[in-house]
């Protein structure tokens, strides 16, 4: 008997009621919920389902019957395959209204934490062109679009790309034309480097096979837009056409820019990892500017993205602190001290702790560079199952800013800040989920006074979240 042919994904009508968390748009019919990609609040669809679980389905929209009156048309060419910007379809003061709300529906829904006082979001002042950072790779593997694979002929150029991974795909790349978030020199350098590597004949990263010279490209800019940062990182140059291109890539860049060149290194199949890196032009660091205080961002230090924002975020971080001259303030996961060294003028004293110690040397350079003594520094990880002993060593803090990464604090420093008690702490996050679940250990022995939604990354739906938190009395 022969295999049976499988049926067709089921067809199903959906009105797109609200966004949830991570940006997916939720429906709902027979009392059953149906998470659907790419949709917007009154949308009315055809989904196709293509994942049923018990309570829930996942479904993606095979056609769009009736569109949202807050449906508009996305200006990037890539939208319906890149993995970055997916709320182009949605106006930005919509953007903003279900950000606000999804910080709120995590504090209750995960954190069971309700009637708090929630400030008005702050808004990015750029809606486009505002990232400092884009990292671009390469891939033997092109990803191609649904209008490519339905058309009838061959397709060409399927072996290399330059760009952004397909949502939910880290072996392909899209091979992106224009990125509608970064600066305009960003996209020339982006052409300028596919048009050479192809012409060249340089072979693109085989994420399966790990192999191939090229491996990404990141572009960096300062706080002066004449300051730009191009990082190529490849697989050892073996050939004279490598080592040729790995030494003199930059030199092909436009000549109205300042550049500081970086090749770095890679040849593990870990693709965040830099076995070394050489600094071919400029001085190894970029120059970037916050609340007045100068920094040197190096080529794989942690710096936020959103450089018109900066201002704006510090400042509200900064103010919800409430920091007096007489004050031992701790910033922990302090990065390169974008928070540390705008407080310090306020502060008797500022300690930043952090895991990366390159973060550290810069940290510590830039507290020289702005000549501010009443700064340190300690590298730390704050993640260990047992509480560090430098946490002890310290001078006990009368303030704690604390500003994680996505996974939020190791339950042992939550339990340590309890024990030590400082009269206010400052909660700054990326991910209002994993904030919800520690300040719900943390409301043990805080009042939760205010959350501040701030707006980093548009047409994303992520979100930072500043929650102010007062020692009960």
């Amino acid at each position: 008997m022969g295999r049976k042919s499988s049926k067709a994904k089921p067809l199903i009508e959906l009105e797109i009621e609200s966004i949830g968390f991570e940006g997916i748009s939720i429906a709902r019919l027979d009392g059953k919920v149906y998470f659907v990609e790419n949709g917007i609040p009154g949308d009315k669809v055809i989904a196709q389902v293509y994942k049923k679980k018990k309570k829930h389905a996942i479904a993606r929209i095979h056609k769009i019957i009736e569109p949202s009156p807050n449906r508009q048309e996305a200006k990037c060419q890539h939208f319906n395959d890149c993995g970055g910007c997916k709320w182009q379809h949605l106006p930005y003061s919509e953007q903003l209204k279900w950000k606000s709300k999804n910080v709120k529906d995590s504090m209750e829904r995960l954190g069971h934490l309700y009637d708090l006082s929630y400030a008005p979001i702050l808004s990015s002042p750029l809606e486009y062109h505002y990232r400092n950072k884009m990292e671009f790779s390469f891939s033997a593997m092109r990803w191609l679009s649904e209008d490519e694979i339905t058309k009838e002929g061959d397709i060409n150029d399927k072996s290399f790309a330059l760009g952004l991974h397909a949502a939910g795909n880290f072996a392909k790349a899209i091979d992106v034309k224009f990125c509608h978030i970064q600066p305009e020199i960003g996209n020339q350098i982006l052409e300028i480097i596919r048009n050479k590597t192809k012409t060249l004949g340089l072979s693109a990263h085989n994420a399966f096979e790990n192999k191939g010279f090229l491996r990404n490209l990141v572009i960096r800019t300062g706080t002066d837009p004449s300051e730009v940062m191009v990082i190529l990182i490849t697989r050892l140059p073996e050939t004279q056409i490598e080592k040729e291109f790995a030494a003199n890539f930059w030199k092909e860049l436009p000549d109205s820019h300042n550049y500081e060149a970086i090749h770095a290194v890679n040849n593990t199949p870990n693709p965040r990892q830099i076995d070394s890196y050489s600094i071919l032009n400029g001085k190894g660091y970029i120059r970037s500017e916050i609340l007045d205080i100068n920094f040197q961002v190096s080529p794989f230090t942690f710096f936020q993205t959103n450089t018109s924002q900066l201002d704006s975020f510090i400042g509200a971080a900064i103010k919800e602190a409430k920091i007096n001259k007489s004050d031992t303030v701790w910033d922990l996961y302090c990065g390169t001290g974008s928070i540390s060294l705008p407080m310090a003028k306020y502060a008797n004293k500022v300690i930043g702790v952090e895991l990366v110690e390159e973060s550290i040397q810069f940290a510590r350079e830039n507290t020289t560079l702005n000549q501010i003594e009443n700064a340190e520094f300690h590298t730390c990880d704050l993640h260990t199952k047992t509480l560090p002993t430098l946490l002890h060593e310290l001078d006990k803090p009368d303030i704690i800013v604390t500003d994680p990464p996505r996974a939020g604090m190791h339950p042992n420093l939550v339990e340590h800040m309890l024990e030590l008690t400082p009269r206010r702490i400052v909660y700054v996050s990326c991910n209002p989920a994993t904030q919800a679940r520690d300040l719900t250990l943390l409301a043990e022995k805080y009042e939760i006074t205010k959350i501040i939604p701030v707006d980093l990354f548009p047409h994303t739906y992520h979100i930072e979240s500043i929650a102010t938190l007062e020692l009960k009395v």
